[in-house]
């Protein structure tokens, strides 16, 4: 084996386990992963939904139970709800308010979100998109009043509009107007059954004016007495079935349970398909976000909760088609019973993970988007999104943005790129001496005394083995961010180019009746054609190596070289077509690049000018002194 490949091969090795090691979570974050508390509130587990039952079943099971309540006498619902006894019984409607982007449902009957409409988007076979099923989607408040359990979700709640009582269309917008109040009241009756007007429960919610966010405070009001003053805290149920909205989830966008603690840490539920997962979150989260891959729907502290348990689970017979995760969260929220009055200020966010409209809010929702750790987010964070979004605001086709922002990034690179391109037409200068220095010492024992001629030549011709490698190792944090960035791009969602349909997603051009394991049931034209693009370069290259090393090139190293490409086809088949066609491209103008470097480098002046370097003293390094010293003390050594 020659020094080059075994540099090339130490490089590769150095690559693939640093970026493991980079990649590995530390001891304390899997210590975190594994601690699951055993039980965090025996009520709120109880009431929470079991792989066993259904959401649905659930709903219609307390839907039943109601039913039973409100047909009973008052007496019977007195006992069982104390002061919230009239509360305990209405009519379930559906109420909707809206702004330009978005449409919120929310339910008389326990005052909560029953899903949303994301109107500036479509599913992707162009059906509204609904965030997540009316019919099993559940908030709750639980809580304690004259000594009952209360659950928030078997009361029915009166509307108000800005504070006031609301008999209008059960569908509302702001027509222009840059917020509105849309609040619901649960009120307290007396031992007789009258209402009163100024003690009850309210969920207050707040739309405003083209904006994700929606405002949500939970009000407590003159319930001093009602609820008990030894009350820290309420606990809150949300759970809900979130549905299909892409064709396809890939490798790094899987719907997942996002959330962040009070300092800032952002983390997660398994990032890959997992079917079941729960985890305790100790105190101080900020939000809690039910990430899908292109939207994500977030409860959000103003303050922070205390204690919340999250969960992720499939359903093995869901009641919806379109079914994709159930996700629940079971969250405690500071109250103080000795006061008159309680706000607990909380909001939603239900929209898109788009960075910049993440970003904006200021709350870290947009570190939920999967850029890659550390300095590879860093890179699509800073350089390619805003990059990006500067081409994307032209309004051009987002193929001929990719194409653009590959341009950008190959110009930018390019120093890089004929650094790498001058060494290796050094080296292939250089290959008639370092052959003869070969045959001047063939035998092993002279091992030394080549590798010091070898090294001489080298520096006075001023060209280096590893002045090729770094370079590449350079771009490398450039193309996984790259690989991050493309998938992870809204931007690219049901945008068009050529023969694909979707750049978000992958481009069949044919789908196949049976399905090929590693590969898929269908085939990616970009990516074969990516794949035909990284075959010729990686012959192109070979050619090169061929001519600088001759054939001492590894055959191993080359059967990998040729593998690689053929492993990537299948994992890219359903992938993003944008990240093939800019892989393609990347091949496509690294072999124009290629010939105007080879244009550019005349290798005969070039074999001029290191006649003429050779000619210069060269000063030793302290390297060459000591390997110099070595291989006397070894002279000697044979001379004894």
């Amino acid at each position: 084996m020659d020094k080059n490949s075994l540099i090339g091969i130490v490089l590769i090795l150095g690559i693939l386990i640093g970026w493991s090691v980079w990649m590995t979570p530390s001891k304390e974050e899997l210590a975190q992963q594994r601690h699951i508390q055993d039980s965090i509130n025996r009520v709120n587990r109880e009431r929470f939904v079991k792989d066993s039952i259904s959401m649905a079943e659930a709903n219609a099971l307390m839907t039943e139970t109601s039913n039973t309540v409100k047909d009973d006498s008052y007496a019977a619902r007195y006992n069982q709800y104390g002061s919230f006894a009239n509360a305990a019984a209405g009519e379930n409607k559906t109420w909707t308010l809206e702004n330009e982007i978005l449409k919120v449902d929310f339910s008389s009957r326990g005052a909560y979100v029953k899903t949303v409409e994301l109107k500036d988007y479509k599913t992707f076979d162009s059906l509204p998109l609904i965030g997540f099923d009316a019919e099993t989607s559940r908030f709750n408040l639980e809580f304690i009043a004259d000594g009952k359990g209360i659950n928030s979700y078997d009361l029915y709640f009166e509307p108000y509009l800005n504070g006031f009582p609301y008999e209008g269309n059960e569908t509302i917008t702001l027509d222009g107007r840059d917020s509105l109040v849309m609040s619901f009241r649960a009120y307290v009756n007396d031992a007789e059954g009258n209402k009163s007007l100024d003690k009850y429960l309210e969920y207050r919610y707040t739309m405003y004016k083209d904006q994700y966010m929606v405002g949500f405070d939970i009000v407590t009001n003159n319930l001093k007495g009602i609820i008990p003053a030894n009350t820290r805290f309420m606990s809150m149920n949300w759970a809900v079935d979130v549905l299909k909205q892409e064709k396809a989830s890939d490798r790094i966008n899987f719907e997942t349970i996002y959330y962040m603690y009070a300092n800032n840490d952002v983390e997660a539920l398994s990032k890959t398909e997992v079917a079941n997962e729960e985890k305790e979150l100790r105190s101080g989260v900020k939000w809690i976000s039910f990430k899908q891959k292109f939207f994500s729907y977030a409860l959000i502290s103003k303050d922070s909760f205390d204690d919340a348990f999250i969960e992720l689970h499939t359903k093995s017979r869901p009641s919806n088609s379109r079914y994709q995760k159930s996700m629940s969260a079971a969250i405690d929220v500071p109250f103080d019973g000795l006061n008159e009055d309680n706000k607990i200020e909380m909001s939603y966010y239900f929209g898109p993970n788009n960075f910049k409209v993440l970003k904006k809010y200021g709350i870290g929702l947009e570190n939920q988007i999967p850029l890659g750790g550390k300095l590879i987010s860093w890179i699509n964070k800073l350089i390619v999104i805003n990059v990006f979004s500067w081409l994307g605001h032209y309004g051009w086709n987002y193929g001929i943005v990719i194409l653009i922002l590959t341009l950008i990034i190959k110009i930018c690179l390019m120093p890089i790129a004929f650094k790498s391109y001058m060494s290796t037409a050094k080296m292939r200068v250089l290959k008639p001496e370092i052959d003869a220095i070969n045959e001047k010492y063939p035998k092993q024992e002279d091992a030394m005394k080549k590798q010091q001629a070898i090294m001489d030549l080298y520096k006075k011709a001023g060209a280096s083995p590893m002045s090729g490698c770094l370079p590449m190792l350079l771009q490398f944090p450039v193309l996984i961010a790259i690989f991050r960035f493309f998938p992870s791009s809204i931007e690219l969602r049901q945008q068009s180019f050529l023969w694909a349909d979707d750049l978000s997603t992958y481009d069949s051009v044919l789908d196949l009746p049976f399905n090929i394991p590693w590969y898929g049931d269908h085939v990616s034209l970009f990516t074969l054609l990516m794949t035909a693009a990284t075959l010729l370069y990686t012959y192109i290259n070979n050619k090169q190596m061929q001519q600088t090393q001759g054939n001492q090139a590894m055959p191993g190293m080359k059967f990998m070289m040729y593998l690689m490409p053929i492993m990537f086809l299948g994992i890219f088949n359903s992938y993003s077509a944008g990240l093939s066609y800019y892989y393609l491209l990347v091949n496509l103008f690294t072999f124009l690049q290629m010939y105007i470097f080879k244009i550019c480098i005349n290798e005969d002046r070039l074999r001029k000018q290191i006649e003429k370097a050779k000619k210069k003293p060269v000063k030793k390094s302290n390297f060459q002194k000591r390997l110099e010293e070595m291989q006397r003390q070894q002279q000697q050594q044979m001379r004894r």
